[in-house]
């Protein structure tokens, strides 16, 4: 199985990639939905695997930056 991170900020535009997003994705990915201003903590994690700005999904290593909702430095605290 696959796993993958959705990472969000919460915002409408990042609640509509989920929506929208995950539905389409195969029963074969497991997927970890990641509110980063609910989890400020998982931020640094985010940032070392390549997420520059949310909403963002990671599968395998490989992130996909789903149109833009806000920038990850602006969710460091």
């Amino acid at each position: 199985m696959t796993k993958a991170v959705f990472y969000h900020a919460g915002c409408p535009v990042c609640v509509s990639a989920e929506q929208q997003l995950l539905g389409l994705l195969s029963d074969n990915v497991q997927v970890e939905v990641v509110h980063l201003g609910e989890r400020p903590t998982r931020v640094a994690e985010a940032e070392r695997l390549g997420v520059q700005s949310v909403p963002a999904l990671v599968v395998d290593g490989q992130v996909l930056h789903i149109n833009f909702g806000a920038a990850l430095a602006d969710l460091k605290a």
